[in-house]
């Protein structure tokens, strides 16, 4: 297949003429997003947590995850500050707090009413479901890893240990769970209370009245009402959000309000990329063509080049083989015409010998 620069360039333009005259970006829209009604939701109430990590064991279980190197009943973990991983889904980790006691909190994906990770991604691998998760399909993720970096929680993971069938791995919410009536796991588990499934907007009341009620305990904000548009995950403390590393710089803007303007080309650039590809490969192949037939042509003239020294080497030869014969010819018949001539000699000498004695006598 033959194709110019002028060709391809022009195939380019088309396909991008197309694409942004008929393009709908749903991952990056400026269309505010109040989240699904009736959508659920988790309440961690950092002040009610101790620290005990059945959590993160009954994570483990459900999502039938790899054991951890040391057993979730040890708690010398917690000294260490640690983040989710791709065999790790949630985590719970320990700050200082009032007066020297410590302060535990459960970190996970936080399930964004509007969420970055799939405002990010153009091949519609995450999405929001009327639940609450934000669920995954591995089937279509091309990993491109976009959701990594555009999350602003820094939760998503990638199995970098996977080498066929890597995934982007976090906290699922336990979905299929709640979608049969469960309780997510961890919630489950939770020995204090401290974790409370239900309808994000009861949550909500609920947040509000232990925030009245006890003044004194409660930082006045709900963690994760507003944050990024809202998550389904709301946090209530007793000590400074930002003192145990969680982010109060995000506003309340949602994500694919801040990324429009980049992500509304995504669209374009998926439809550009199959003519890209084509053309990559249009030309890769003319390429290969060019290749072949210039391999031919060296190879022709080598071989001509080759018969030709043969030839030349062949003719040189048989010249100094000729000249080696002649020369040995004359050296043969001078050879014999002096051995002849010596011969000769000799027998002439011969005759004469006799004769001279018959005179002498």
């Amino acid at each position: 297949m033959s194709l110019s620069r002028r060709k391809f360039l022009g195939w380019i333009g088309a396909a991008g003429m197309t694409a942004a005259a008929g393009r709908k970006a749903s991952a990056a829209t400026t269309h505010h997003f109040e989240g699904y009604p009736d959508s659920m939701a988790v309440l961690h109430d950092i002040t009610l947590c101790i620290g005990c990590r059945r959590c993160e064991g009954a994570c483990n279980v459900v999502n039938e995850l790899p054991a951890p190197e040391k057993p979730f009943t040890d708690l010398s973990v917690l000294e260490n500050q640690r983040r989710t991983t791709a065999k790790t889904y949630t985590v719970v980790n320990q700050k200082p707090g009032n007066g020297g006691r410590p302060v535990f909190f459960k970190n996970q994906c936080n399930h964004c009413l509007e969420p970055a990770c799939a405002s990010a991604c153009f091949v519609n691998a995450f999405s929001k479901t009327k639940e609450g998760a934000v669920v995954y399909d591995a089937s279509v993720c091309v990993g491109c890893r976009y959701c990594m970096i555009a999350c602003p929680f820094e939760i998503p993971t990638y199995e970098y240990d996977s080498a066929f069938s890597p995934r982007i791995m976090k906290c699922t919410m336990c979905h299929p769970r709640v979608l049969e009536g469960k309780l997510p796991g961890c919630v489950e588990s939770c020995p204090t209370e401290a974790l409370v499934f239900g309808k994000r907007d009861d949550l909500l009341k609920i947040a509000r009245q232990r925030i009245t009620r006890r003044p004194d305990q409660y930082v006045d904000h709900i963690y994760g009402e507003r944050e990024m548009g809202g998550t389904s995950w709301l946090y209530l403390s007793n000590v400074p959000f930002e003192t145990i590393g969680m982010r109060m710089d995000l506003g309340v803007t949602p994500a694919p309000e801040l990324t429009a303007g980049a992500l509304g080309a995504v669209p374009m650039v998926v439809g550009l990329w199959p003519v890209l590809l084509t053309g990559i490969y249009a030309m890769s192949k003319r390429k290969e063509k060019i290749a072949a037939e210039e391999k031919a042509q060296a190879v022709a003239a080598a071989l001509t080049e080759a018969g030709e020294k043969a030839a030349a080497e062949m003719d040189a030869s048989m010249e100094k083989a000729k000249q080696e014969k002649t020369a040995a010819v004359e050296k043969a018949v001078k050879e014999a015409l002096e051995a002849d001539a010596k011969a000769r000699a000799e027998a002439a000498a011969s005759q004469e010998a006799p004769e001279k004695e018959d005179k002498d006598a």
